[in-house]
């Protein structure tokens, strides 16, 4: 039976359904889903993007103009990955998607970019964002911000904690998801809110400026939408647990109808209700966006704004791990990776493996001063891949796997061309425009991972003792292979 055939004779209930013994069974709701994507879209994006956005737009109304455009291409992807999640129904999203498109070599390369630098770097970033907001309350005294040492502890506890729930339990992590979802939601409210009742207080001074001072370097502006769409990123995350989410064929373009457009119109919102109380100059200066906003509009209980961006950021970084987890299991049940990354427990079905070493990672990334510059860099690098997947998405049209399939989801054409094209100028406009050093050290790792992968994932030559290293940790971490048998 097909994975097709498979999908459609679960359309027709909600209910949890386990196939085989050897399956992860599907978990995750509607909600569950909606959830994950706004809750992975929503972190610290929203309060440290905005100054990156104002400074490469020049204007509050082409800032705005930013955000409404990184919304747009947001949803138009986020509809191209629809159907190809719902045609391509294994786990593994952007990787699975690569894979059918084009075969081995770019999907290989996808996993071994985002598991072992993307991923960990992200989650690193999200804890320390964290920390950073949990410990200004007990230092914004005039003595300087906490050290180091601290926040990077914390982080590091964060990730603990993180990878303790993804390894324990799916419905624990989709709940606390939901949990953290709508505590981030009721303080961006809060903003939204505060914005409408000055707007009606006649506070427009600074956006009846509109469009005056916009940036005219189309440099600038593409650095803008990086920003923007960094703020944005997390839009396919529903992709990435097809197999856990009950009737992909409903759920999974709904969550992402539903998710993205809620996500656009809470951005748009926010930052108009930013500029009711500074002008772009105002947004630039200010350390910490959120926090400006609160000190002017309701300076009583501002030092409730640190907590909440603390939780969003505890939120991001849960739905990341999630995610991060399911890839390198795809990755690993198609020889791409080791096969123990490629095992559940035999008891919660959660990836511990593959969990356990995004963790590791996270914590030498901790302790990796610049690491804000080092993920824009392998964000430049995502685009490529959204860039191919985007293409992906009319080749698979046309090819005589696909060309039949059903599709839940069929989108028009216009909808991955269009989205094609904005990547590919995203990706070759900062490397004309401002050729870095860094897209260097991005390049190296891609040659690394070739070297990585020409003998032991094209040539399959296997290391002595693989096999007995892999059924210790199996025997340690009490896992098996789902689904699949990896020989």
């Amino acid at each position: 039976m097909t994975e097709n055939e498979k999908s459609r004779e679960l359309e027709g209930s909600d209910e949890v359904v386990v196939e085989t013994k050897n399956e992860i069974p599907r978990t995750i709701g509607l909600i569950g889903g909606i959830s994950f994507i706004i809750g992975t879209i929503i972190g610290s994006g929203i309060f440290v993007s905005p100054r990156g956005v104002a400074f490469n737009s020049g204007s509050i109304g082409m800032t705005i103009m930013n955000w409404l455009i990184c919304g747009v291409i947001s949803l138009l992807g986020a509809l191209c990955y629809a159907e190809l999640g719902t045609i391509i129904t294994k786990s593994g999203a952007d990787y699975v998607y690569l894979e059918e498109a084009y075969g081995p070599w770019i999907s290989f390369q996808y996993s071994w970019i985002t598991n072992f630098m993307l991923k960990p770097g992200a989650q690193a970033t999200f804890s320390l964002t964290f920390a950073q907001y949990v410990m200004t309350p007990f230092f914004d005294d005039g003595c300087g911000e906490a050290p180091n040492i601290i926040k990077r502890l914390l982080a590091l506890a964060v990730i603990f904690t993180l990878a303790a729930i993804n390894s324990y339990s799916v419905r624990l992590a989709g709940k606390i998801q939901i949990i953290f979802t709508g505590a981030k939601l009721f303080a961006l409210i809060i903003i939204i809110i505060g914005g409408i009742v000055r707007l009606f207080q006649g506070e427009t001074q600074y956006l009846s400026t509109g469009f005056n001072g916009t940036e005219n370097k189309i440099g600038k502006l593409a650095t803008g939408f990086y920003s923007g769409m960094w703020a944005y990123d997390g839009w396919n995350t529903a992709n990435f647990m097809t197999e856990e989410i009950i009737n992909p064929s409903r759920n999974l373009p709904l969550s992402i109808c539903i998710g993205v457009p809620i996500t656009v119109i809470i951005y748009i919102l926010t930052n108009i209700s930013y500029f009711t109380v500074m002008d772009v100059e105002g947004m630039i200066n200010s350390p910490a966006v959120a926090l400006t906003w609160a000190e002017e509009v309701i300076p009583s209980v501002a030092w409730l704004i640190p907590i909440f961006v603390a939780l969003s950021c505890f939120g991001t970084g849960n739905g990341s791990l999630f995610s991060g987890g399911r890839l390198m299991y795809a990755a690993a049940r198609n020889h791409h990776l080791p096969d123990i990354l490629g095992m559940v427990h035999v008891h919660k079905y959660t990836p511990i493996p593959a969990v356990v070493v995004i963790v590791l990672l996270a914590f030498i990334f901790v302790f990796i001063s610049n690491i804000s510059a080092m993920i824009d860099f392998l964000s430049f690098t995502l685009w490529i891949f959204y860039a191919l997947n985007f293409l992906g998405v009319i080749l698979l049209k046309f090819s005589p796997k696909y060309k039949n399939v059903y599709r839940p989801i069929n989108i028009p054409l216009i909808f991955p061309l269009f989205t094609f094209l904005f990547a590919v100028f995203l990706v070759l406009v900062p490397l004309i425009t401002t050729p870095q050093l860094g897209y260097f050290f991005v390049l190296l790792f891609i040659i690394i991972g070739y070297i990585v992968f020409i003998p032991f994932v094209f040539f399959k030559i296997k290391c002595p003792g693989i096999g007995k290293i892999t059924m210790f940790f199996q025997l340690l971490m009490q896992v098996f292979i789902p689904d699949l048998s990896l020989e």
